[in-house]
């Protein structure tokens, strides 16, 4: 299964994805950099700075800089990741910036009950911006 992540709301794909991957699918996840959290984006960045802040950098936490690594880590959030089916399903899940070529030409769905048009307010941010302001290299 191939999920475009274009406009849609990060915690609602990563359930989707979540449980899909527990259900023992494999599924790849592109434009991962057009992902969106809401909320206000004042207070998002805020969370993040404070987050980098904590602890020592050379011996963590360490935050994911990159889209496709920070959806996969809010992904891995959702599931059972220490136990071994966890771990399976965390394995079938695959993020990328774009869409690589090797998967160009497939069937992308889209999933609509994820879409960003489902909010009613418009406070929302990309991930790409997020990533931006914590310091990625894009």
């Amino acid at each position: 299964m191939i999920i475009d992540a274009n406009n849609l709301i990060l915690g609602r794909l990563g359930t989707y994805v979540a449980k899909n991957a527990l259900l023992g699918e494999k599924i790849d996840i592109v434009n991962c950099e057009s992902c969106v959290m809401t909320g206000d984006r004042d207070r998002i960045f805020e969370d993040y700075d404070t987050k980098l802040k904590m602890g020592i950098p050379a011996k963590g936490p360490f935050t994911r800089r990159m889209p496709d690594r920070f959806v996969k880590r809010a992904i891995r959030g959702m599931l059972p990741y220490k136990k071994e089916r966890g771990r399976t399903a965390f394995d079938n899940i695959k993020c990328h910036i774009g869409i690589p070529e090797n998967l160009k030409n497939q069937k992308i769905d889209i999933i609509k009950s994820a879409n960003v048009e489902k909010i009613p307010n418009l406070k929302y941010i990309t991930i790409k911006e997020i990533c931006k302001h914590i310091g990625a290299k894009i």
